[in-house]
């Protein structure tokens, strides 16, 4: 290099030090790479960024800088995350760089430092700041938001675009997100509310992801190619031999496996292994730390329990220590007497073998320890659950999959292409592994193609959740208008998706217009109006097909009632179907309280149980009898009758054919149909011949062009509609909200009443029914345990909605308070379906859950952890989770409630009695 070009090269170090990026390249040894510079360079020009890469490429290195530039400037930044753990950790990491004095924390479970210049918090509470004109917001510059992505969660995603959508005009907003297929789309909504965002995309892994199945003793490739296309054909081979060789088992076990002699096949060359066999097999691999998603709470702990019982033991005597003093460190807040009811020993001893389970029921203490553990290394084998996969900063080199099916709450389904990213995104340490690994186990019918379809596509996009709901209407009412409030709201990702939806199908109804008017054309007739002749031709054939339906209505609904009639010994010759002719009743089938005559659409009417004279026990269907049945005579059922008995059955049979078989079997008789004697009919068909268009030669061609055309409009009248459903469907649920809320007094036209400024202070779920019961004094006079009681019911949620056992209720006050709450969501139940609210998706007030009442109010009254739990047949780590849920609800209460009632001091009461215990302990501060 010559000296001026050495001199030049200098000149840009020495510009590029003095910029903030170059400050902040010095703080990491580490050089950034060019998606990280790129975002970087675009946040110190002042524009907004959206960062979209994989997990684990470093996206948090852009909102470090938001961080640094806040400092530097001298004005604020608010590091925002969806979940507390993921909060506890930010804070942490930021704390370790600028010290505590800087960095502070807002969850609903913590408030470290609140005032500091950079604050980590939880997004739900940044858009309570929001809507109380805090003073924090004061000065604030920068505002990240990690894990944008989750706006597409179902119930809590609203609050990412409310966030978005109301932060001043001054604030700069950082979204990182995970790899989206729409991250142009979602740019383009952050350019329109946002002003100028660059979009920064990165498909890249830092650490390249290899994906393999384990079967039997084999750890194969998935794919056979570098760029992970060509799926391994040993695997194909394999699959297709265990196809054949279950299907032939099959066939084997249909022919007879109870015949004398026969032998079972050999044992499958291909076996699904068992969690501690991949456990060995990773191990003795070099594929160790682990993470095997699980898709069950019970099957984490399972496969723990597996691999003690398996003597397994991944850790040396060193690292047996270095757990046991950590463990001893971060539990030591805990009291001795609560450990054994946490499981705390057998927690330990598998932390020490380095293996630990990771799910939402274990005690966040117990969690958090076992993610510091992992990143340490000292934890090398975790079963978690797919919450895991949720932006905690925990790698690992390898990632097990133990089936591709998952239970969603309500049915089993199919791991999606996001959520195999999602999931497998995990393997590969940055700066530690040269490779990640995604181990996918052998099942029966396993298609390799199908699961290399999984991997290899990259289809995760972003679909906004957003709907008003009461507590936003009543806040954004009272800050701007009814008017203004509908502006903004159109301004929603969601109304965006929707219109741009709208563009695609706008298109699709201008292609049928053009249709529309070439088939018109075709159907032309010289002789008249052929559309107006169609029109008669189907206005025909409508009346036809509609006396047809009523017809066999009718006839279904006689014969219904003619077998309501039917009485046990009734002999009927059975009309029609598999089992025609002659017949005993031995039930009638009919349901107990159906006595008030058949239906149509309400049930299948009647099943009567007969004996046929051919011997056979049958239970008969409305669609057996198309005409109306009557007894042809009457005879006794013996009382030692047992239709399971061939003798019985042949003996009743021969009664039968005796006393009736000289019945000649009832012939059908015609039915005049009813278009025959039908005025309309006869009119249209006069009409018909009389039109002009009937003389026409080509007449049955020019019909065939009049059906196309009709189909076509019909089509396209469809997709207005549709149209006209997706345009300002936001604002038009918003208006009914509102509605809703002027019925009940929240709102006087643009005005807030008092009460509706009490549902402003209350977020959740069942907000507006916790305003109601704050109006109607529920609550008043209950004590702190009592009140926890009742509020749990505006929280919990069990995991199985469909619980047979009732839950178990405090005696006395809670019990008729909670009947009222239930009552008075009854009520609004109602109001809501009169609005059209209920049949909006996560519009609308769920049924208050009592589940939780018991447990809330034992622990409230002082009760021991070990009989709470026991009692409440619950986790640890979901009795906390709601414990604290219920602790920020009454918070809400406390600030919500009128000031001439006890319930604030009640609510507060109640706080100081829950937060103890296990309930007090953390990890942060």
């Amino acid at each position: 290099m010559s000296p001026a070009e050495r001199y030049a090269a200098a000149r840009e170090r020495a510009k590029e030090q003095a910029t903030a990026l170059g400050s902040f390249r010095q703080m990491y040894e580490f050089g950034l790479d060019p998606f990280q510079l790129d975002a970087c360079s675009a946040l110190e020009a002042g524009r907004g960024v959206l960062v979209a890469a994989p997990t684990g490429s470093g996206k948090t290195i852009v909102g470090e800088f938001a961080v640094h530039l806040a400092l530097r400037e001298g004005r604020k930044c608010f590091y925002t995350t969806p979940i507390k753990a993921l909060s506890n950790q930010k804070y942490a990491d930021l704390v370790k760089r600028y010290g505590t004095d800087t960095v502070g924390l807002l969850t609903g479970d913590n408030s470290i430092n609140g005032g500091a210049p950079v604050v980590v918090m939880t997004t739900e509470v940044l858009r309570n700041m929001l809507y109380a004109g805090s003073s924090g917001l004061a000065g604030l510059g920068y505002v990240v938001m990690d894990e944008v992505h989750y706006l597409s969660d179902r119930f809590r995603g609203a609050v990412w675009e409310e966030v978005i959508i109301h932060l001043p005009e001054s604030v700069t907003l950082v979204s990182l997100s995970a790899t989206v297929s729409n991250a142009e789309e979602f740019g383009d909504w952050l350019d329109t509310v946002r002003g100028d965002t660059a979009v920064i995309v990165s498909e890249h892994r830092p650490v390249p992801l290899w994906q393999h199945v384990l079967a039997g003793p084999r750890l194969h490739d998935l794919f056979v190619d570098e760029a992970q296309r060509e799926v391994n054909p040993d695997l194909l081979r394999l699959a297709r031999t265990e196809s054949i060789r279950l299907s032939d088992r099959g066939r084997r076990e249909r022919s007879g496996r109870e015949r004398r002699g026969y032998r079972k096949p050999p044992s499958r060359r291909l076996w699904t292994p068992s969690r501690v066999e991949v456990v060995d097999r990773l191990d003795a691999e070099g594929l160790l730390p682990a993470i095997t998603f699980i898709f069950s709470r019970a099957g984490c702990e399972a496969a723990v329990q597996q691999c003690l019982h398996a003597g397994l033991r991944l850790n040396d005597d060193g690292e047996r220590a270095r757990v046991r003093a950590l463990v001893e460190e971060r539990t030591a807040a805990i009291p001795d007497e609560d450990l054994h009811v946490l499981g705390y020993f057998e927690w330990l001893d598998a932390l020490e073998r380095g293996v630990a389970a990771h799910h939402a029921g274990m005690l966040p203490t117990f969690k958090e320890v076992v993610e510091e553990l992992f990143v340490q290394g000292l934890v090398k084998a975790v079963f978690a659950t797919e919450t895991l996969a949720l932006g905690i900063n925990m790698p690992a080199r390898s990632v097990v999959l133990e089936k591709l099916v998952k239970w969603n709450g309500e049915t089993h389904v199919d791991v999606t292409p996001g959520e195999y990213t999602q999931l497998t995104g995990r393997a590969g340490r940055r700066g530690i592994d040269v490779e990640g690994h995604a181990i996918v186990l052998w099942q029966p019918n396993l298609d390799p193609g199908a699961l290399a379809g999984l991997a290899g596509t990259r289809t995760y996009p972003l679909r906004s959740s957003f709907k008003p709901s009461y507590n936003m209407a009543v806040n954004l009412v009272g800050q701007f208008g009814r008017h203004r409030s509908r502006e903004l709201l159109e301004t929603s990702f969601a109304q965006f998706q929707a219109d741009r939806a709208v563009v695609g199908i706008s298109r699709q109804v201008q292609r049928n217009e053009e249709g529309l008017a070439g088939y018109q054309e075709a159907m032309t007739c010289h002789l008249g109006d052929f559309e107006e002749y169609a029109g008669l031709r189907r206005e025909l054939k409508d009346r036809e097909a509609e006396l047809a339906r009523q017809g066999v209505a009718q006839r279904r609904a006689a014969a219904a009632e003619s077998l309501e009639k039917l009485r046990i010994g009734d002999v009927i010759q059975v009309p029609g179907g598999r089992y025609a002719g002659l017949a005993v009743v031995l039930d009638p089938g009919v349901a107990p309280g159906r006595s008030q005559g058949f239906r149509p659409g309400q049930h299948e009417g009647p099943r009567p149980l007969v004996l046929t004279a051919e011997r056979q026990v049958k239970r008969l269907a409305l669609i057996d009898f198309p005409s109306p049945v009557e007894p042809l005579d009457k005879m006794r059922i013996p009382r030692s009758f047992n239709p399971r008995s061939p003798q019985s059955r042949r003996d009743l049979a021969s009664a039968l054919r005796t006393k009736a078989g000289h019945h000649e079997p009832a012939r059908r008789r015609k039915v005049r149909s009813a278009a025959a004697d039908d005025t309309e009919i006869a009119r249209l068909r006069a009409a018909i011949r009389a039109h002009p268009c009937h003389g026409c030669a080509d007449r049955e061609d020019h019909a065939r062009w009049a059906e196309r055309y009709h189909r076509l409009t019909r089509d396209t009248r469809q997709l207005e509609r549709r149209i006209e459903g997706r345009t300002n469907t936001i604002a038009r649920t918003f208006d009914r909200v509102c509605a809703l809320l002027a019925d009940l007094g929240y709102l006087e036209g643009d005005t807030v009443t008092p009460d509706g400024r009490r549902l402003g202070r209350l977020y959740g779920e069942l907000d507006l029914l916790a305003a109601e019961c704050l109006r109607e004094r529920l609550w008043d006079g209950l004590t702190p345990a009592e009140l926890a009681a009742c509020a749990s019911a505006l929280v919990y949620e069990a995991r199985q909605a469909d619980e047979a056992v009732p839950p178990r209720l405090p005696p006395g006050s809670p019990r008729e308070v909670l009947d009222q709450m239930v009552r008075l969501w009854g009520r609004l139940d109602a109001l809501e379906e009169r609005h059209r609210l209920n049949t909006i998706e996560n519009v609308g007030q769920r049924q208050p859950d009592l589940g939780f009442a018991w447990p809330a109010y034992r622990w409230a009254s002082g009760a021991g952890l070990d009989s709470v739990l026991r009692d409440a047949d619950m986790p640890a780590g979901d009795f906390v989770r709601w414990i604290r849920q219920l602790i920020d609800v009454l918070g809400q209460i406390s600030n919500a409630a009128p000031g001439d009632s006890q319930v604030p001091a009640t609510a507060r009461k109640a706080v100081d009695a829950l937060r103890r215990g296990v309930i007090a302990y953390s990890s942060v501060g």
